[in-house]
């Protein structure tokens, strides 16, 4: 074996271990970016999606986008998402909601027409939470290949 085709393969395998370590140090990077982007995106979805109730459309789903997401009422701006952490290798955050009545509003709950009389009814929930996690689960999946895409992208150059 001649010394030259050592030390060109030598190179070529420090070159190759250097670009693969760049290329792990970028993907680190990409479960924290796409984490917290699905899920401040899924605090307040865009586009917003509901299933008619009443009128001759009864059971129509309708999708539309709004120019401010960030609208609502007390209950919806009253969502936080707590800081990210890793914790025994895999990273967590979570979507808080300190308002009293979310809890209801999420999961449903009978009605009383006056204290501790009889239950005249129940409201179902709106199972927002859930909704949510489902968004963002999906949401995480696209995120990711995209990110993978690019760092690839960047290094095959």
């Amino acid at each position: 074996m001649s010394s030259s085709n050592y030390r060109r393969n030598e190179a070529a395998i420090r070159k190759f271990r250097k670009e693969l370590m760049d290329m792990v140090d970028d993907i680190r990077e990409i479960d924290k970016r796409v984490l917290n982007q699905a899920v401040n995106e899924g605090a307040h979805p865009n586009p917003v999606v509901f299933t008619i109730r009443n009128g001759p459309k009864v059971g129509e789903v309708v999708s539309f986008k709004v120019s401010s997401p960030g609208v609502g009422g007390k209950l919806r701006e009253s969502w936080h998402k707590l800081p990210t952490r890793r914790t025994a290798g895999t990273l967590e955050t979570e979507m808080v909601n300190n308002m009293e009545y979310a809890s209801y509003w999420n999961y449903g709950h009978r009605i009383v027409t006056k204290k501790d009389g009889p239950t005249k009814g129940f409201v179902k929930g709106t199972h927002v939470l859930e909704k949510t996690q489902n968004y963002v689960s999906k949401r995480m999946i696209a995120l990711f290949k995209k990110e993978v895409e690019a760092v690839q992208n960047r290094h095959d150059q």
